[in-house]
């Protein structure tokens, strides 16, 4: 199935949505890698100035440029997110998050947390990063630039018909990677 979605979606969209599904996603999503991941969940939720439950979770480090009228995507392509795999089901369970895009799946803990709190994973294709650069209409906000550095720091993209996003693992315990490696 192909699905859009226009963000934030609640719970019934996540349930609908299996291993193998095409999405595109419309709306607010923001970037975070190792570190932005460790340093949102050492900050006390009030002290976050976004609302992650409102968006989808990027993995991505972005190569940004400034200009005189803000900030202009040059390439976003996935990091690997097998990485954030010792924090991401901590942060799905804190943060309320339900969709997921990065690149090269995620481990067990990750799996279990899509299932219990109603979360996808899903991937984007690496090397790709300028055609997802194209999808972002807007750059509202960074935070924590001057902390992390770029590609770390947290960006918070508008898009439009970000993808094509493929379920890779799904809140029934669907996961393409497990299927992979049982061949």
């Amino acid at each position: 199935m192909e699905y859009h979605l226009d963000l934030p979606v609640g719970s019934d969209v996540i349930k609908k949505l299996r291993v193998g599904d095409i999405v595109y996603v419309s709306g607010m999503i923001f970037t975070a890698r190792d570190e932005a991941h460790h340093m949102m969940l050492e900050k006390d939720k009030e002290d976050i100035p976004f609302d992650p439950s409102e968006m989808a979770l990027y993995h991505c480090g972005p190569l940004m440029k400034e200009t005189k009228d803000g900030w202009e995507v040059v390439s976003a392509g996935p990091t690997t997110s097998s990485r954030m795999e010792i924090f991401e089901d901590k942060f799905i369970e804190r943060f309320g998050i339900n969709i997921i895009i990065g690149k090269g799946g995620m481990g067990e803990r990750t799996e279990k947390a899509l299932q219990k709190y109603i979360c996808v994973y899903t991937s984007y294709t690496g090397g790709a990063g300028a055609l997802a650069a194209d999808k972002v209409e807007d750059v509202p906000a960074v935070y924590w630039l001057d902390e992390l550095g770029m590609p770390e720091a947290v960006w918070i993209f508008k898009v439009k018909k970000f993808g094509p996003l493929v379920v890779s693992m799904d809140s029934h315990g669907g996961s393409i990677y497990r299927d992979l490696k049982k061949g």
